[in-house]
């Protein structure tokens, strides 16, 4: 605790956009081997990767802190604290952006890491083991941590046998003791996946993938041509905890899965990526909005699978004759401006003007990687896997892609390996971005997923002042 609130937290993303440029990246890596537990297999870990122009070490790994434990798969993690909480009725306006919670998606796990006081060199001061999450909420396989107002909200996959429902927990923020269960009345909601929410209009919102036993082993084909992943978004009321509405996409479109509402507290429009449609391989973005006193949702961009020889696609594809773009990820710039599309089958990250939310239009796309194109960066040759996670920097004109999705799924769409690789992407600000061709960080055997910018970045705070 401080006596005046920590200075990495904005009032609004106006705000934020003026912060300092970032100078240090914490980035996730999984071992894949330890992942599947495949012999020989090792810890995933957290690093520390250098963004400081100045610096010597500028575009490499700071610093590597190897988690005790292999198997974890770690993945989405998340910042103790953040501009969340500024709001008016936030209980712990002083407490600082200090600690990252990382869970281990197999292990079910939490660590918890201290950035100061050295942010390059993090120490784990705490685990949260699976039996206390178990025990007090009654979930397993944490995804994903967002800093809210009154606490850490964390969301799970499903239970400790595998099954469903999945849903959301709390951690207190600054003792990371679990609390419990979120939900009072959850509906018909059943799988979970992300989730975000509105603050100003005391809404919270959540997606679906599967329960743990639908995605460890890897997509399902029968699962999948079965139409059993997720397809809803579900409408909640942020402070009762309750479920108000479901808004469902039709069980065509398989895997609904980031959320990306705008940072600015007085709109009520956001982004759902979906991975697949079962009919043509193709994926999309869906725009919700509030209507009235209700919510809607509709599709708004369709990126269509590319046809391909199916001698350089995976088993899985080869009857298909066609690489799916797989959408793995979104994220949206502070202003509210660009959403950026990653699309991990294809190796095309993508770039869409939305100022009009129900209208995007794309404006910029770079290449690399890809199942089947391989597209190279300029340091080096042909590369495996693909945009997968992204994210941006607070004033917008960088953005951050890793290579990996999930160790499993790894497996069966890039066979032959995934290499991990973390690049830069440079922004045009009127529409438009480049890779930076002298920006290539090199993960060894290792697979980078989620990146966190020091300070804060566009996919992990949320703001309650326009």
């Amino acid at each position: 605790m401080t006596l005046r609130p920590d200075p990495s937290f904005y009032p609004s993303a106006r705000l934020a956009t003026e912060a300092p440029p970032e100078k240090l990246a914490y980035v996730v890596a999984i071992d894949p081997a330890g992942s599947l537990g495949e012999r020989g297999g090792g810890a995933d870990a957290l690093t520390v990767v250098d963004l400081d122009p100045a610096s010597a070490g500028y575009g490499t790994i700071a610093t590597t802190i190897e988690a005790p434990n292999a198997g974890d798969e770690l993945h989405h993690f998340g910042w103790n604290a953040c501009s969340a909480s500024l709001c008016p009725w936030a209980p712990n306006p002083h407490v600082e952006r200090r600690y990252l919670l990382v869970p281990g998606l197999r292990s079910s796990r939490i660590y918890v890491f201290d950035t100061k006081p050295n942010p390059k060199k993090p120490s784990l001061v705490k685990t949260i083991e699976p039996h206390e999450i178990a025990h007090r909420a009654g979930y397993s396989r944490p995804h994903t941590i967002h800093c809210g107002p009154d606490g850490l909200y964390v969301n799970a996959l499903g239970n400790p046998e595998g099954d469903g429902p999945g849903g959301i927990f709390i951690l207190d923020c600054e003792s990371f003791d679990v609390r419990g269960r979120w939900e009072v009345d959850r509906g018909p909601q059943e799988l979970a996946y992300d989730f975000w929410w509105h603050l100003g209009y005391d809404t919270l919102l959540s997606s679906e993938w599967g329960t743990p036993k639908m995605v460890e082993g890897g997509l399902n084909p029968e699962l999948l041509l079965g139409k059993k992943y997720g397809h809803r978004l579900h409408v909640w009321d942020l402070r009762r905890r309750r479920h108000v509405q479901v808004l469902d996409i039709g069980d065509e479109h398989q895997m609904a899965l980031e959320l990306r509402p705008a940072h600015d507290p007085t709109k009520t429009f956001g982004f759902m990526g979906v991975v697949v449609s079962v009919a043509d391989l193709s994926a999309s973005i869906w725009t919700w909005y509030r209507d009235g006193e209700s919510w809607k949702i509709e599709k708004t961009i369709t990126i269509p699978a590319v046809p391909a020889d199916p001698a350089k696609l995976p088993p899985m594809l080869q009857g298909f004759g066609a690489v799916p773009p797989l959408v793995s990820d979104l994220n949206l710039s502070l202003d509210d401006r660009f959403l950026y599309v990653s699309c991990w089958g294809t190796g095309e990250l993508k770039q869409y003007d939305v100022s009009d939310p129900r209208k995007p239009r794309e404006v910029g796309s770079v290449k690399i990687g890809g199942i089947v194109d391989r597209t190279a960066h300029p340091k080096t040759g042909p590369l495996t896997g693909g945009p997968q996670m992204v994210e941006i920097s607070r004033d917008g004109k960088r953005v951050y892609l890793t290579s990996s999705l999930y160790a499993a799924w790894d497996k069966q769409f890039y066979p032959d390996g995934v290499a991990g690789w973390m690049t830069k992407i440079d922004v045009n600000p009127g529409g438009g971005m480049a890779i930076d061709p002298k920006f290539l960080v090199d993960f060894g055997k290792r697979r980078p997923h989620q990146v966190r910018l020091e300070g804060g970045d566009a996919s992990s705070d949320s703001y309650c002042y326009p």
